[in-house]
């Protein structure tokens, strides 16, 4: 969210090509794919567990990766250490129902860029994907390969509700 509340237009920003999502449900996986195709995004890699999404980050080295919590195999944050310490410069947001305040500290400690309620209307959700992507984009410039410096500052938190509708 811009400064006063306005929000940037979707698009204005360069926009991640590709993305891993890491989620065990696969509705859900199938809404995020669908959000991100209406944020520019073409190719979409998917992995049900943590194991399969270390495997997959490792093989793809996608632009953005969306990171639910609680995965079977090998946890959330645990899949979050391992690829910000493998994959440094691939952002990771947290896209996750879990929303204690324990848990977005973790998840920010540990390198996401941002934490969103997945549980939140689809239209919130398409907009906190938005303004994680633009806060990306602001913190990288156009880089190659889209990934930010490992120095880059995390992103605001995006579990907040809009001061206006959109």
């Amino acid at each position: 969210m811009q400064p006063g509340g306005a929000f940037r237009n979707i698009g204005q920003m360069p926009r991640p090509k590709n993305a891993l999502i890491i989620d065990d449900e696969a509705h859900v996986r199938v809404l995020i794919r669908v959000l991100l195709k209406q944020l520019g995004v073409e190719t979409v890699w998917e992995a049900a567990d943590g194991t399969a999404a270390l495997e997959q980050a490792k093989a793809h080295n996608p632009d953005v990766i969306l990171l639910d919590i609680n995965l079977p195999q090998v946890g959330g944050l645990e899949v979050l250490s391992r690829l910000k310490t493998a994959l440094p410069k691939i952002p990771v947001i947290v896209v996750s129902s879990q929303s204690t305040l324990k848990t977005v500290m973790q998840a920010r400690e540990l390198g996401a860029e941002t934490y969103v309620l997945k549980h939140a209307p689809k239209s919130e959700v398409l907009q906190m994907i938005s303004d994680a992507f633009d806060n990306i984009a602001e913190s990288t410039g156009p880089a190659e390969g889209g990934a930010p410096a490992a120095d880059s500052p995390p992103a605001e938190a995006a579990g907040e509700k809009p001061a206006a509708p959109p």
